[in-house]
């Protein structure tokens, strides 16, 4: 199964009149169990073209469909909306119960679940973000750090049990020990459940580390569209257009300035370090 988007157009509308389109003609299929990183400029359609996924955004021109749901239609969006998750940037300023129990079990509760299983749904979202039930679940959300607001807001997206996850900038505001602990998370929900992992992310390296997929968007077109060593391949291009790329692509450019022999499509540290054990390297 998979979310096929075909032909998406999207303009926004101000004083009764179409705008420019923000989205203009996005055709590609995101792969379940995938993990899709989403990168481009200020303004490029990104927030937009997430909204769409789980119908925030009606479909206005060609379409979306998840799992074979078409969002174009009106009772399919409400299933849907049972398969995607959305986590938006500062998601710690939706949390407003008097519990970190409370707030995740808001989910599960709109979903009419009976009690033994919001239960099981909350106390399994709160573990897999590394909140132990029995120390947080009494906790009112707003003694947490941080970090711990920031897990607490997505476990209770995960106590949906969404089969995709998007998240628009994640990590924003948080430490390097905060954005360490999610991309973590991330990678354990994708791997340990199978959930794809849609990203938002201004991050070159953390694209460049976790994700299988990279979507470029340039004022609301597919830029690219391929996996993070083939998007990054293109460092000239991407400049061009007002992206930067990871830190391990630039040194690899560095090198190749003077004289050095190494491969454009390395963007990873740990693909530099292997092609250096490996004897590749010889000053």
């Amino acid at each position: 199964m998979s979310i096929v988007i075909d032909h998406l157009t999207f303009a926004y509308t101000e004083g009764g009149k179409k705008l420019e389109p923000t989205l203009k003609d996005l055709t590609f299929t995101i792969e379940e169990g995938s993990f899709l990183g989403i990168i481009g400029h200020t303004g490029s359609g990104k927030s937009t073209f997430v909204k769409h996924l789980n119908g925030l955004i009606p479909c206005e021109k060609g379409t979306v469909t998840v799992d074979g749901h078409d969002l174009s239609d009106k009772a399919e969006r409400r299933i849907v909306r049972s398969l995607v998750g959305m986590v938006f940037q500062y998601p710690e300023y939706q949390l407003f119960a008097e519990s970190v129990f409370e707030d995740v079990a808001f989910g599960p509760r709109n979903m009419k679940l009976d009690a033994d299983e919001v239960k099981k749904r909350v106390e399994h979202a709160m573990e897999l973000v590394g909140l132990e039930p029995e120390r947080f679940s009494a906790r009112s959300p707003f003694e947490l750090s941080g970090g711990e607001r920031r897990r607490a807001a997505i476990a209770g997206v995960l106590a949906m049990q969404p089969k995709y996850l998007v998240l628009d900038e994640p990590m924003a505001g948080l430490d390097p020990l905060g954005r360490k602990e999610i991309l973590t998370l991330l990678e354990k929900l994708r791997t340990e459940s199978g959930c794809t992992v849609i990203m938002i992310s201004h991050s070159m390296d953390d694209i460049a580390n976790h994700a299988t997929k990279v979507l470029v968007l340039e004022q609301g077109s597919v830029f690219a569209y391929d996996t993070p060593r083939a998007v990054f391949l293109r460092a000239e291009e991407l400049q061009r257009i007002g992206l930067s790329v990871p830190s391990v692509t630039k040194i690899c450019i560095a090198l190749q300035k003077k004289g050095v022999q190494i491969p454009a499509s390395i963007c990873t540290e740990q693909a530099l370090i292997d092609w250096f054990k490996e004897g590749n390297f010889h000053a």
